[in-house]
């Protein structure tokens, strides 16, 4: 049985945290999100992990995302993600400086990987459940094609209490695939309890448990291949916006629509944490402290 690979999106982490040495610590020997998702994954059974970063920070994040820190109980490979990492025949538009997306980042581990494999977000906790619920879809799927699969969230359990959030809000299929996925932005839950999104004034009121997704999804090895072809299409159709970016869900929409591949949606009854807003890091913190009480995980991560 194959064992699935996990696709981490840090290209951005530089950015954020200015130096990753003083990447935001979130639990109790200052472990940062990611080595919760990297747990979790182990876990899981997955066998790789695959990090696309930067080249501007790559020796810091080597001297500490190294396989030894996790124990050697998952393969470690690093790839990069930059503006000049295009398809034959295409050149950063002039006055470019922003990162082609999440979709363009995913493109960046085509060699790396050949098995079915995860994508997620470096910054999101997505907890335990989601890597075994996707693990178990993934391990599935080997050999096969056009076959695609997302963890869904319950909008509710994905909501910051300290503003509004942005998320892809899923419509499902009688399949139980995904049928479409729209970005819905300014939502919040409203001092009466119900949640709405905020569009052009008019307040839309959201069902609690209404299927969300937070950017884990799952794929096989020919995603690839139909992502740099259809990127030359939205480039042609982008370049002359600065600010553009080819995002996952445009990809899956656009396969998802043209009937090439389906992408069933497995729901998660799991807690998201993330860290929206700083003020959100204090609740992410008591959270990860309770689920070492509650014996989710040991409370130093690594211990040899």
């Amino acid at each position: 049985m194959v064992k699935p690979t996990l696709l981490v999106l840090a290209a951005g982490m530089g950015s954020r945290y200015g130096s990753l040495k003083q990447m935001d610590g979130v639990g109790p020997n200052n472990e940062a999100i990611i080595d919760y998702s990297i747990y979790d994954a182990i876990q899981a059974g997955f066998g790789k992990v695959v990090f696309v970063i930067r080249h501007y920070f790559e020796q810091e994040f080597r001297e500490i995302f190294t396989p030894e820190r996790f124990g050697g109980k998952i393969d470690v490979e690093i790839v990069f993600q930059e503006l000049e990492y295009l398809p034959e025949g295409l050149s950063v538009p002039e006055g470019r400086v922003k990162p082609w997306g999440t979709n363009h980042a995913v493109m960046m581990a085509a060699e790396a990987i050949h098995e079915p494999f995860a994508v997620i977000n470096a910054d999101d906790f997505y907890g335990a459940e989601a890597y075994k619920t996707i693990a178990s879809y993934l391990t599935q799927l080997e050999g096969s094609k056009d076959r695609y699969c997302m963890v869904a969230y319950d909008l509710a359990k994905t909501l910051s209490e300290n503003g509004t959030v942005s998320r892809g809000v899923c419509g499902v299929n009688a399949e139980g695939n995904l049928a479409s996925m729209v970005e819905r932005t300014q939502i919040e839950r409203m001092p009466d309890g119900k949640i709405v999104f905020h569009d052009g004034g008019a307040d839309e009121e959201l069902p609690e448990d209404t299927p969300v997704s937070m950017n884990l999804f799952g794929f096989t090895p020919d995603y690839f291949a139909y992502s740099k072809d259809y990127f030359k299409t939205w480039y042609e159709a982008n370049s002359g916006n600065l600010k553009s970016e080819f995002y996952i869900p445009t990809m899956v929409n656009k396969l998802i629509g043209d009937g090439t591949a389906t992408m069933r949606v497995l729901r998660s009854g799991a807690q998201w944490h993330g860290v929206t807003y700083k003020e959100d890091k204090p609740a992410l913190m008591a959270a990860i402290e309770q689920m070492i009480a509650d014996g989710k995980y040991p409370r130093d991560l690594w211990k040899k």
